[in-house]
């Protein structure tokens, strides 16, 4: 039975074919790894944990790195990996940048709170593979799971938290709350409790790490309103809205190195 909020989160009703999106990504990002590959810069499949999806591949410059791009998929909790999104990958490689994509536990088989906790040992780990600064990113609930990252109660080595440069959240899901009234929530099950600890714009910011909310224009209201919360509960944090972008194109300008996007990770 559909539950109140969910034509308010049902992005691809509102895509023209957004079917045609998945497999796009997906051919794109296998064909980017593929070159990688050829040319010795890319890692895959390393482990920063023990579980099934407890892995992430690393995409490097063609000199030393600058630092190390993060990027955290969306996909509700529920669906996708890295291999899906490895071609996002290309912008800040350009730029002198190495890109490292986790994959974590999707729902139902992990909460939402043991998922942040995977992105930290991920974050920490992937830490260790690359020098310098560290710009942490994601799309939708990557983009929650990044803005966790940047929450003070969420806890990083010391070394680690001193090497965030930036955390850039894309459409992120701030305020779990209304989604507690959705169908999906039957494999997510975000009770009351749950919802409080997990939505970050009910915690404090880390201090010293600048954040950018970045969101698409032509986005569901949802989504919109989720940025907006974000950016108001975060002193200091720079909303970005970005015209005639949807929620499945706004992230395409990762691909570009001089795009609006790729330049305010880097700045």
């Amino acid at each position: 039975m559909a539950k109140k909020n969910d034509t308010a989160y049902a992005n691809a009703d509102f895509i023209p074919d957004a079917q045609s999106y998945p497999p796009r990504w997906t051919a794109e990002a296998e064909a980017f790894r593929e070159r990688l590959t050829g040319e010795g810069r890319a890692r895959l499949d390393l482990p920063y944990g023990d579980g099934e999806r407890h892995a992430f591949d690393l995409f490097l410059p063609d000199g030393k790195p600058e630092g190390c791009v993060v990027f955290v998929h969306g996909g509700y909790w529920r669906a996708f990996d890295r291999k899906t999104w490895s071609h996002l990958a290309a912008g800040p490689r350009a730029r002198g940048w190495a890109v490292a994509m986790p994959s974590y536990t999707l729902a139902p088989g992990a909460r939402i709170g043991d998922i942040t906790q995977e992105i930290a040992q991920a974050v920490t780990v992937i830490a260790e593979q690359v020098s310098g600064p560290l710009v942490l990113t994601g799309h939708s609930a990557g983009g929650h799971l990044v803005a966790r990252m940047a929450c003070r109660d969420v806890p990083l080595p010391a070394p680690v938290e001193a090497r965030l440069r930036r955390v850039v959240p894309i459409s992120p899901l701030s305020d779990l709350r209304p989604l507690i009234e959705t169908t999906m929530n039957d494999d997510l099950r975000i009770d009351e409790d749950e919802a409080l600890r997990e939505s970050p714009m009910l915690h404090d910011q880390r201090r010293d790490v600048p954040v950018t909310v970045w969101v698409g224009g032509a986005e569901r209201p949802a989504f919109l309103d989720q940025a907006e919360w974000l950016a108001e509960a975060w002193t200091g944090t720079e909303l970005h809205v970005a015209p005639d972008r949807h929620h499945f194109d706004v992230i395409a300008d990762l691909e570009t190195p001089d795009s609006p996007l790729t330049r305010a990770l880097l700045s």
